[in-house]
């Protein structure tokens, strides 16, 4: 039995998804993230049960860290963008977080800006706030070290492609980092979506993109680029479909980054039909419903897609573009260790 529901909740389903891939399916990810990153401060002394957390989201990391707060006695507040819905709202309030939102915007690099510059005013006005800093702080990645066994123990041995939106770079580059500790052979390719800086795709707007949990418009530093063999950048119209896809041959209800995912881990597997291929789905499709889901008779056949290969970030071009990484012009580096947690 369970001490709280957070240990229910953020245990993912394995499942088997045509053609041939395997599914791991969280109703909320980012709780391995929240609960690793609250157990090593609780551990270490920097926060104690009663201390505010506080943090920028769009919408996973927000529930993940009031859950975990919940958990350990402590409060959180979030610092919120638009696409946090009224179904989380509520349920922030009643788990005790409180919410602030930034003004509605459809640019991603001002949303997450905005965020960003509420976060430091709060920090000013309370100084005894501990930021989360799930953006830099690189013991978010220490939750994933579970994750990793789960797929060590439940995913045939062999070598392994593993799929899903870069985000923070804490679930795939974690992953990643302690399969491969363990003597996996890991290729990680990650999904981004088109206006994100952190592979170099800022110049390639988008504006119908509401997936900003799987990139940036402000460099992430806890992102490790020397971990990921390939990137894909799918936009909202082809990752619509790929979530669309998905629930259709699997019966699997999820967000946009799973779509965008999804389509990059069958592409993946037309390529090399040699690897176990992994991806992932980090949340449910329920806030994705209005914006995305009722669209789905407009839906592309995922037949029908495949994308632009491109060999730098100069050539990409919507609606889907993909490339090794890292370019023939940047060098690689040694992807042997996790970055360390910040003394914040």
């Amino acid at each position: 039995m369970h001490e709280h529901i957070a240990e229910a909740v953020k245990e993912p389903q394995i499942v088997a998804v045509p053609p041939g891939m395997i599914c791991l399916r969280f109703e909320t990810m980012k709780l391995y993230a929240a609960l690793g990153a609250v157990q090593h401060l609780l551990n270490t002394g920097r926060v104690k049960p009663g201390d505010t957390l506080v943090d920028s989201s769009s919408g996973i990391y927000a529930h993940a860290l009031a859950l975990a707060c919940h958990r350990h006695g402590l409060h959180c507040h979030i610092v919120g963008s638009t696409t946090v819905d009224r179904t989380l709202r509520v349920q922030l309030e009643i788990l005790g977080a409180t919410l602030e939102q930034v003004r509605p915007s459809r640019n991603l690099r001002l949303d997450q800006n905005l965020r960003v510059r509420r976060i430091s005013q709060l920090l000013r006005e309370n100084p005894h706030f501990h930021w989360m800093r799930q953006y830099h702080d690189a013991l978010h990645y220490l939750g994933y070290r579970e994750v990793a066994d789960l797929v060590r123990k439940e995913v045939p041995e062999g070598p392994l492609t593993l799929v899903g939106g870069v985000g923070t770079g804490a679930s795939t580059g974690a992953l990643a980092t302690y399969l491969r500790e363990a003597g996996r052979d890991v290729r990680l390719v990650g999904v981004q979506p088109f206006g994100s800086v952190t592979f170099g795709a800022e110049h390639v707007l988008d504006p119908d993109m509401i997936i900003a949990g799987i990139g940036s418009s402000i460099p992430f530093r806890n992102v490790r680029h020397d971990l990921y063999d390939r990137i894909h950048w799918v936009n909202f119209e082809y990752a619509r479909s790929g979530a669309v896809a998905l629930l259709r041959a699997s019966g699997i209800f999820a967000g946009l980054s799973a779509g965008a995912a999804y389509l990059a881990a069958r592409w993946e597997r037309q390529r090399d039909t040699g690897r176990t291929h992994v991806f992932l789905a980090a949340d449910t499709g329920h806030r994705y419903v209005d914006s995305a889901y009722a669209g789905h008779s407009d839906a592309v056949p995922v037949e029908a897609m495949r994308p632009h290969e491109v060999a730098g970030q100069g050539a990409l071009r919507h609606p889907w573009s993909a490339m090794d990484w890292p370019p023939a012009h940047v060098p690689a580096q040694d992807a042997a260790h996790l970055p360390q947690p910040e003394n914040v």
